[in-house]
């Protein structure tokens, strides 16, 4: 194992180039963040060969003390690994997208992106309380610049509801963390997730991170801040808020409000589920009847994150990892197809799907890329999609087979949204004669979705690749979750093993 503080290397490559790129001229700044998310990308595969999956939880391990409260405290599990690599995974390609859509303040652009990579990556690495709030709520600023300064006509209006939204529930957290180090004498997370508070105490502390993961998550009905924020910020503004800040909100829940306030987590059992519910039918309903694609994809995203608080809050192993792997698919769908509406908007200038028709006459590899991640994010098998949405609810069937019915319901939903879109936009006769002359991708419109699709049906054919990583950290939860894990109401059908705690069977499975 080197000795190289390779997670404090990840986090300064971004803030370097950040800092170089406000002195340079528009295409240079273009090509410093470019070769600066090229490095990271490169740095976090070199993390993810040498991240050993049988060794001890917490890997490339860094502490220095800064002074008062927080320490510089990095390292990384197998969880956290894998959505630190989604997040250098999708940087590159959206430089790469803004490359010719951004013409205004494009230095200052590059460097907003880059002080966003270093503070997303930041929260997943962070192993001090006080440090992960900063990276987290850090976040927050270089988002809402983005939508504010390179948005679309009603900017300043999103940016300020994402703000104000998002804000509002961290400040409960940040109260939440005070009481828990006062209490536990320690700002380490490590040493917090092996922390018992008082059975009545854990429901308090889980309502204050409940406040902030679900904004960020986001979930119903405090997801009203999406919509607006997505249509309004630019294609690689869209991309990274689909496919990584809103993974925040549940790297959260199995980071802190699991392992941390396991007896919370099980009495807010039917409360999570009611909302994950709510969220897949009705905000499949309201996708369903949108005329702007920015907005459809934004609804189908809220739907989408209820399979993960689905999977989290059924305590099992198939609800877990499937729900990781619905945040990993989710990112890589979502933000290809953002990238997918930023190529049309791009030549037209329009979201509207009234506008287009017949792109598969003129763009037959649009259509093409198109149709494969509509398939995905339906959950066609073969696809990241089905494997995600299948385990998570699995699991969710075992903790409650009403919650997993309406988890289901919430498919059928999502296909007849997306593939009415993709029939609207792709096929039949072409409505405008400018749609009929846009033509085809070009290399660097390739060059950003292709590696999208081949991931995507890698994570579909192979996704044991993606699961082993995190395996043994999941058991470490499910351990952590033994003496709560819901028993369900699934056994009458599944059989006598169902009315054991699956937190039994995987103990066993882990050794």
């Amino acid at each position: 194992m080197t000795t190289l503080p390779l997670l404090t290397i990840l986090i300064a490559i971004p803030l370097l180039a950040g800092a170089i790129v406000l002195f340079l001229k528009p295409e240079g700044a273009r090509w410093v963040a470019l070769v600066a998310t090229l490095l990271d990308l490169a740095l976090s595969i070199y993390l993810w060969v040498a991240f050993d999956p049988n060794g001890p939880q917490w890997q490339f391990v860094e502490k220095v003390p800064i002074g008062g409260p927080i320490n510089w405290a990095l390292g990384i599990d197998g969880i956290a690994l894998v959505l630190l690599n989604l997040t250098t995974f999708l940087m590159p390609i959206c430089i790469a997208a803004s490359w010719r859509s951004i013409e205004k303040r494009v230095p200052e652009y590059m460097a907003v992106f880059m002080l966003m990579e270093a503070l997303m990556l930041g929260v997943f690495v962070a192993q001090d309380l006080f440090l992960f709030y900063v990276f987290f709520e850090g976040g927050l600023i270089p988002m809402y610049l983005i939508i504010g300064i390179w948005g679309g006509v009603e900017r300043i209006k999103a940016s300020y509801k994402f703000f104000l939204y998002t804000f509002f529930g961290s400040v409960l957290m940040l109260i939440a963390m005070i009481y828990m180090v006062a209490t536990a004498h320690t700002t380490s997370i490590p040493a917090l997730m092996a922390y018992d508070f008082p059975v009545d105490v854990q429901k308090w502390l889980w309502i204050a991170f409940f406040a902030s993961f679900a904004v960020k998550l986001p979930m119903w009905p405090v997801h009203t801040w999406l919509p607006d924020a997505h249509v309004q910020a630019p294609t690689a503004g869209s991309v990274i808020l689909a496919g990584v800040l809103l993974k925040l909100g549940g790297y959260g829940f199995i980071r802190f409000s699991l392992p941390m306030f396991p007896d919370g987590s099980l009495y807010f059992i039917p409360f999570m589920f009611v909302l994950s519910g709510v969220a897949v039918v009705y905000t499949s309903l309201v996708a369903l009847v949108q005329k702007d694609m920015k907005k459809l994809i934004a609804y189908s995203s809220v739907a989408h994150m209820a399979y993960v608080t689905f999977g989290l809050f059924s305590m099992n192993r198939q609800g877990i990892e499937g729900a990781m792997i619905v945040m990993l698919s989710h990112g890589l769908v979502s933000g290809a197809l953002f990238l997918v509406v930023g190529v049309i908007y791009d030549r037209l200038h329009t979201r509207e799907i009234a506008v287009y028709g017949g792109l598969s006459n003129n763009m037959p590899g649009y259509a093409l890329l198109f149709m494969l991640f509509t398939m995905a994010s339906v959950g066609l098998p073969g696809t990241s999609g089905f494997v995600g949405e299948f385990v998570s609810l699995l699991g969710t069937y075992q903790a409650s087979s009403w919650a997993a019915i309406a988890g289901t319901t919430g498919i059928i939903l999502g296909a007849c949204y997306m593939l009415w879109l993709y029939w609207r936009i792709c096929f039949g006769e072409a409505r405008t004669p400018e749609a009929a002359a846009m033509p085809d991708l070009n290399i660097r419109e390739w060059w950003c979705l292709a590696p999208i699709a081949l991931a995507v049906l890698w994570m579909g054919v192979y996704p044991e690749s993606f699961i082993r990583p995190m395996r043994n950290d999941v058991g470490r939860l499910l351990v952590r979750l033994e003496h709560v894990a819901p028993a369900g109401d699934s056994h009458l059908i599944l059989g006598k093993g169902a009315q054991h705690s699956p937190g039994h069977m995987d103990h066993g499975a882990m050794h």
